[in-house]
């Protein structure tokens, strides 16, 4: 048995530090998640879910799992688009899930929300046809850690699609994007939810993210066949894995 490095140690602390204060962050800004995420984006967010639903339910799953599902925006989505496939929705935020477990009530869908870490899914290997993760992959302490949990719980021949905010691209419209993210979102998402320091990281967290390129090779270098798209000039990107 190898012993970790002091190396080791220190980024497993920095990696536990991040989720701590991940969760404590989308915690305290629950209640209001939802309509924030409406108001900011002005509704384009239904759009960009619904590409990466058509691509999620392409190979018709009877088993789905959504990670760091939230307040089950998406795993309500893909429950509305295919009734006959069974959806679980994994998050590590119990206050997210209790609203997005009175969201399915009140919409008369039957999907299951569980609490559950994304780097150690609590899930035996080859469970899931497909594996969806919207809007929370780049919250993720190790990224290489999450796509190989995600590659583990899926079955031969299922599917990842992965829904993030990639850096904006160089240009106007990149520049432009730039600007509303740093500088008009954070004020308007603190006036609102009452927590400044939760969007800041949202800028902070796409601008630390990787790019659409990077993403897709860290994919491939996991297993994955994969590909991807950009919407909306860019400011949301759809990334598809294939295991086969």
């Amino acid at each position: 048995m190898s012993i970790p490095s002091v190396g080791d140690q220190r980024s497993q602390s920095d990696q536990q530090r991040k989720a701590d204060d991940v969760q404590a962050m989308f915690a305290s800004i629950a209640p209001r998640y939802d309509l924030l995420n409406r108001l900011l984006s002005a509704g384009i967010d239904r759009g960009w879910r619904r590409a990466a639903a058509e691509e999620a339910l392409l190979l018709h799953p009877a088993r789905l799992l959504d990670v760091a599902t939230g307040t089950a925006d998406f795993a309500l989505e893909l429950k509305r688009r295919s009734p006959a496939c069974e959806v679980i929705g994994s998050d590590f935020v119990p206050q997210m899930l209790a609203i997005g477990r009175e969201k399915a009530r009140a919409q008369h869908l039957d999907i299951r929300l569980e609490e559950g870490d994304a780097l150690n899914l609590p899930y035996p290997d080859a469970s899931f046809d497909t594996i969806t993760c919207a809007f929370g992959f780049r919250n993720f302490a190790d990224y290489a850690r999450g796509l190989a949990e995600f590659w583990r719980v899926l079955k031969p021949g299922g599917r990842c699609v992965i829904l993030e905010f990639p850096p904006p691209a160089p240009g106007l419209f990149g520049s432009v994007f730039r600007f509303y993210f740093q500088h008009v979102l954070p004020r308007i998402g603190a006036l609102i939810s009452g927590n400044a320091g939760a969007y800041t990281y949202l800028p902070e967290s796409v601008l630390a993210f990787p790019t659409p390129q990077r993403l897709a090779q860290l994919m491939v270098a996991t297993g994955f066949r994969t590909r991807y798209r950009l919407l909306t000039f860019g400011i949301a990107a759809v990334h598809v894995g294939d295991k086969l």
